[in-house]
């Protein structure tokens, strides 16, 4: 059956894409949001086993990390460059940063997207960041596009001929657009005459779609319900 474009479609009106912004630190300077690590949350207490100036030391760590990347960080990774134990420690002080922005109620939220965490604006937001900045670039995908994208995405790893043979068109020149766009990418080839090469999505098609991982890529079913 051929798929609707809606497929993906429906989620570019998710606040994750059409909403919500990264944080732009263009100078990439040192610093610092004005969070409050003093409150009886982040005290010093059993629960944290450190002391709360030590805690307050490598949250702030942490969030300087977190402001300044350019893309999602995986909780080893954030470990490494915040200087923390390991991934679980930076795990479980990242749910201690989340619960201080939502009680404090700041223009930031920390978001997992793309097997990462990421610091973005909340959606409400959205139109006095769309004023300073305009719309989102990758929302301006055409429907050809965005077929051709639920397809890749749905049944990968795929090839060109299973792509086209669903979609009952050529799309040489759409695959090449998404992959310039960094949304697909060449995964292998297939173990068929002449070896085609295998598409599949890329780490940026999670992070502008808003999904943790593939599995959370909603059911053709239910978005057909809603799509009506």
């Amino acid at each position: 059956m051929k798929p609707r474009c809606h497929t993906l479609g429906h989620l570019l009106g998710s606040p994750a894409l059409r909403y919500q912004q990264p944080w732009k630190n263009d100078h990439r300077t040192s610093f610092l949001l004005a969070v409050d690590l003093s409150d009886s949350d982040f005290a010093d207490n059993p629960e944290n086993g450190l002391p709360a100036d030590e805690t307050e030391s490598k949250l702030s760590q942490l969030e300087a990390v977190l402001f300044l990347a350019r893309e999602p960080l995986s909780t080893r990774k954030l470990a490494k460059l915040a200087k923390l134990a390991d991934g679980t420690e930076a795990r479980t002080l990242l749910k201690k940063l989340s619960r201080c922005y939502d009680q404090q109620g700041r223009a930031l939220q920390l978001v997992e997207v793309a097997g990462g965490f990421q610091l973005l604006t909340r959606a409400q937001l959205a139109p006095w960041i769309a004023r300073l900045h305009g719309e989102a670039q990758e929302a301006k995908l055409s429907a050809p596009a965005l077929e051709t994208l639920s397809v890749v995405a749905y049944q990968q790893p795929v090839v060109r001929a299973e792509i086209e043979a669903i979609r009952g068109v050529q799309c040489g020149e759409i695959l090449r657009v998404l992959m310039e766009r960094d949304l697909l990418r060449i995964v292998g080839r297939a173990d068929e005459l002449g070896r085609p090469f295998l598409y599949g999505t890329t780490k940026k098609f999670l992070q502008v779609f808003g999904l943790r991982r593939l599995d959370q890529l909603p059911l053709i079913d239910q978005i057909h319900s809603i799509a009506g």
